[in-house]
């Protein structure tokens, strides 16, 4: 079998990310909610159902990847390397290998949340990642805010 080239593989996967993000409608800005209790418990949701809407369509819906025509889709479920906060924020933000970036489609505080959300629902890795972790990385990347 013969396996698809690295730009088709990108190409349909930040395609697919694309669709998922705009199928699901969710193109809005998130509204700043900070502070613990409830607001945690609606930045953790927020996390939940981005996953569900854009990440959920590559990773599916247990986070075990999967792969097909050539592409491989990494595990986020028992992932080691999302143990790394920063890590994660920065595949998130910068994309990698076959996965579009989303610092321009995400706000700093949903791309908290979703990192977050797969963190601990899909893993069970300490520490929470901030919108002010995001910002910094966004910063410190290169790539142009939308703010």
């Amino acid at each position: 079998m013969r396996r698809a080239a690295p730009c088709a593989v990108r190409g349909l996967t930040a395609l697919c990310g694309a669709g998922a993000l705009l199928a699901a409608g969710h193109v809005g800005r998130a509204q700043d909610v900070s502070g613990g209790g409830p607001a945690q418990a609606a930045l953790s949701a927020e996390g939940g159902q981005i996953y569900k809407d854009i990440c959920q369509a590559c990773h599916l819906a247990d986070a075990k990847g999967g792969g097909g025509a050539g592409a491989v889709i990494p595990a986020l479920a028992g992932n080691p390397r999302l143990a790394d906060a920063g890590y994660t924020v920065g595949v998130v933000v910068k994309g990698r290998a076959g996965m579009p970036w989303f610092h321009d489609m995400l706000t700093p505080r949903e791309i908290a949340a979703v990192v977050n959300h797969v963190r601990t629902h899909f893993n069970d890795f300490p520490g929470e990642v901030s919108e002010a972790e995001v910002v910094a990385a966004i910063a410190a990347s290169g790539v142009a805010s939308p703010d």
